[in-house]
């Protein structure tokens, strides 16, 4: 007896770690799993992914079963997928992606029975830690150019003055330069011509005689 109390505790602590990992949701939300609740719109308000479970609270009048989609449309219970679940709640794991079609038995005509799509587990999103950038390459600093000294102005050479000619010690007093005589047959400039000259006393006499014969 203390073997089984010990594995049913293990068996609800494993599953009280599951539960507090994945999402309970209870069918037809606060409404329960009814004929009155709108089973429809609260599906399709929900996200059913994998290892999620299905929480199904119901009165003693009513059942969950599970169905095919064949057999989903039409009510049909003839051939059911899992065996028909009675009581007051009743817990079902979705184990897997997929849809899964349940109904109620007596109750399914009327509009007790929903259609549960589920999707794979999301993966934990990818870390958005950025890497820092890498650092750029530093470039030397532009060199500058060093101004050159102003070339240096060079002495000019200095010039001795020359030395004065030297006279020589047993020369006497230096003589002019002789002139050759002119060659021979060479034309003389000619005398001064003995024409007489007319100076300005000559031109007003000239000038008062033409007037005089003009008067005539």
């Amino acid at each position: 007896m203390k073997m089984v109390m010990t594995l049913l505790s293990l068996g609800v602590m494993i599953m009280s770690i599951h539960v507090a990992i994945a999402a309970n949701h209870t069918v037809g939300g606060s409404s329960g799993w009814d004929q009155l609740t709108d089973l429809t719109t609260w599906a399709s308000s929900l996200r059913f992914e994998e290892g999620d479970f299905l929480v199904f609270q119901y009165s003693p009048n009513h059942d969950v079963t599970e169905v095919s989609e064949a057999d989903f449309g039409p009510c049909t219970d003839t051939n059911p997928l899992r065996p028909r679940q009675t009581g007051s709640a009743t817990v079902i794991p979705l184990t897997s992606a997929g849809s899964r079609y349940f109904i109620c038995t007596s109750h399914c005509l009327a509009g007790m029975k929903v259609q549960i799509d589920t999707i794979a587990a999301s993966a934990p999103p990818p870390s958005t830690t950025a890497s820092p950038p890498p650092a750029p390459a530093s470039s030397p600093p532009p060199r500058t150019a060093t101004p050159s000294p102003p070339p240096k102005n060079s002495p000019s050479p200095k010039t001795s003055p020359a030395p004065p000619s030297k006279k020589a010690a047993n020369n006497g007093p230096t003589s002019p330069p002789s002139t050759a005589p002119p060659p021979s047959g060479s034309l003389r400039p000619p005398p001064p011509s003995s024409a007489p000259r007319f100076g300005v006393k000559g031109a007003v006499i000239g000038f008062a005689m033409m007037m005089m014969l003009l008067n005539l």
